[in-house]
């Protein structure tokens, strides 16, 4: 800022100081409220959803990881049943890790095999149909 020498100068100064004080004041206050907005819990889950979503390889990964996870554990399930045999626990644990992480791994294997045989079944329904 320039050195000030005169009286009408100095008032200008204070006025031009003044008029940048409320223009950052009115900055700052615009920001807070966006800031006070965006972090709202059901704004924070709305963008972080927007953001899950607007990446494929995110999406993919993680349907690829449910998947993975619930077909384990529905194998174990299945293996094991309610059994109390200790072996069998242990069996079923590793035919679960198993089956997750082969699934999780290659998901778009799954997917095209799961087509498949919808397609299949499908086409089966179709010429029961077709038979009556």
């Amino acid at each position: 800022m320039e050195t000030v020498t005169s009286i009408s100068e100095l008032k200008n100064a204070i006025q031009i100081l003044e008029f940048e004080q409320t223009f950052k004041e009115q900055q700052l206050k615009e920001q807070l409220l966006a800031t006070f907005e965006s972090l709202k819990p059901v704004n924070l889950i709305k963008s972080a959803l927007q953001e899950v979503t607007s990446l494929p390889y995110l999406t993919d990964n993680i349907l690829g990881a449910t998947v993975g996870l619930a077909s384990g554990y529905l194998t174990k399930k299945i293996a094991v049943g309610s059994s109390g045999n200790i072996i069998r626990k242990l069996f079923g644990i590793i035919l679960q890790f198993g089956v997750t992480n082969i699934v999780a791994q290659n998901p778009g294997t799954i997917k095209s095999i799961g087509r498949s045989i919808y397609k299949y079944l499908v086409q089966k329904k179709e010429i029961n149909q077709e038979n009556f």
